[in-house]
């Protein structure tokens, strides 16, 4: 919801710092394997119970994914494979966070199990949906305003279905079960069900998608 709302307001910033990079040298690929390694090395410390310095990494981790998609429209280097990168990326971070928290925290596995399990499905949608439009865009049989108004603006290689719980609302998920630790089954299960709701969100969302005025 952040990421497909409220991005407009972040986009003067961003596109300034991707101007820095741009300007040291950087190369998109080059921020994209930043943010992947940050999300690790955040994973890693909060394994050893680091919590607010993994916090840290973590947010520099989405701070640097944001930037290397600005850094590519910016240089006209955008590519289909750079957002395949991108998605894989995220969910090697997202995983590390968990697979962390997993490892240390037995009393919460059921929960972060549920989680990971909401975080596939919600992804499957996402990819399924988006693949299912491409086909469509490419027959013809869905008007290309009728995609452009489900974007809701957002600026991706792909078709990017908005929901509830997007990678920001992730992020700051993520943030509350590294710094209230003692809390971390409460949050998690609350985290799991607003990717629960959000996937009826992209159910729904598809299916208006796929069937224009049936709904």
């Amino acid at each position: 919801m952040i990421d497909a709302r409220g991005r407009k307001y972040f986009d003067p910033l961003f596109s300034k710092l991707a101007d820095q990079l741009i300007a040291w040298k950087f190369k998109p690929m080059q921020v994209t394997s930043l943010a992947l390694l940050l999300g690790l090395l955040a994973g890693l410390l909060l394994y050893f119970e680091y919590f607010f310095p993994a916090f840290l990494l973590l947010w520099c981790s989405g701070l640097f994914d944001v930037l290397d998609g600005q850094m590519a429209r910016k240089l006209g280097c955008a590519s289909l494979w750079g957002a395949v990168l991108d998605i894989v990326s995220d969910r090697i971070v997202e995983l590390a966070i968990i697979w962390a928290f997993a490892l240390r925290r037995e009393d919460s596995l059921l929960a972060l199990l549920f989680l990971t399990s909401s975080i596939l499905m919600s992804m499957t949608v996402f990819l399924t949906t988006g693949m299912a439009t491409e086909k469509l865009k490419q027959s013809g049989n869905t008007p290309a305003n009728q995609v452009s108004k489900h974007q809701r603006g957002v600026q991706k290689s792909f078709y990017y279905q908005a929901g509830l719980m997007e990678r920001t609302e992730g992020f700051i998920a993520f943030s509350l079960m590294m710094l209230f630790p003692s809390q971390l089954t409460l949050f998690t299960w609350i985290y799991a069900a607003l990717i629960v709701f959000t996937i009826g969100q992209r159910l729904l969302d598809a299916w208006q998608l796929l069937h224009p005025g049936k709904l």
